[in-house]
């Protein structure tokens, strides 16, 4: 396992505002979507849960990474999984290198400690998505890759999982049978009714569990009294 990071400032992770400014009502959401994935399931907890939108944009991994710190910062072991193999992110997030991960670990027989590494984030360990392959959807369907995220989930309490919008490719369905749940994130600004439930018929179709919808970039303006929302600029994915 990669050793953890040391932050540094400049170039310490991007758009963590759940690290940066953890007082913040935006920090605040990313608690609360944290607790609503903790009771979305009574009988089953849900402990790896996947994250896509209905098309490229919408900033879910941008919010992937600030849910997987506030789990960290809730003293869960937490693994965030680069599950995009065609415009990965996380790896520009945490500022790490991608030479191996996810789609390494589907060609290679590599141990796990060699795919991991630890962020400056006690409790929070990142898997990139490793080099771009020539045919993501084969290897996310691939048994060793499946047997390989279920391996992890021995191994963390919560693994948060970043994958490519659902009407681009079929791999965020692909990935949704490794996950306990399913959340979609869309953009306010640019919401689509018709996507939407374009998106969610094919989660349904792969069965997947969907536990939540985020709705990204709402403006302040439209909070109530009691209500806090918040607008997050997340272009990334």
């Amino acid at each position: 396992m990669k050793g953890r990071k040391m932050n540094t400032g400049a170039s310490g992770p991007r758009n963590t505002i759940v690290a940066t400014k953890p007082q913040s009502p935006v920090s605040e959401q990313f608690r609360t979507i944290r607790t609503n994935i903790m009771y979305s399931s009574v009988d089953k907890p849900i402990r790896s849960v996947l994250f896509t939108s209905a098309v490229a944009g919408a900033g879910k991994s941008t919010i992937a990474s600030n849910v997987a710190i506030a789990y960290a910062q809730a003293g869960k072991k937490t693994l965030l999984l680069d599950g995009d193999l065609r415009r990965p992110t996380c790896h520009y997030t945490f500022r790490s290198g991608n030479q191996t991960g996810l789609s390494t670990a589907a060609v290679k027989d590599m141990p796990v400690e060699e795919l991991v590494e630890e962020t400056e984030f006690d409790m929070l360990d990142l898997i990139t998505s490793g080099p771009i392959p020539p045919n993501p959807s084969e290897l996310l369907s691939s048994r060793k890759l499946s047997q390989f995220i279920e391996t992890l989930k021995f191994q963390y309490e919560m693994i948060i999982m970043d994958s490519p919008p659902l009407l681009s490719v079929t791999d965020a369905q692909i990935l949704s049978k490794s996950a306990d749940g399913v959340i979609l994130i869309t953009d306010v600004e640019n919401n689509n009714r018709n996507h939407l439930l374009e998106a969610k018929d094919l989660l349904n179709k792969a069965d997947a569990n969907i536990i939540g919808l985020v709705l990204n970039n709402r403006d302040a303006k439209y909070r109530s009294k009691d209500d806090y929302y918040y607008h997050q600029a997340s272009h990334d994915g």
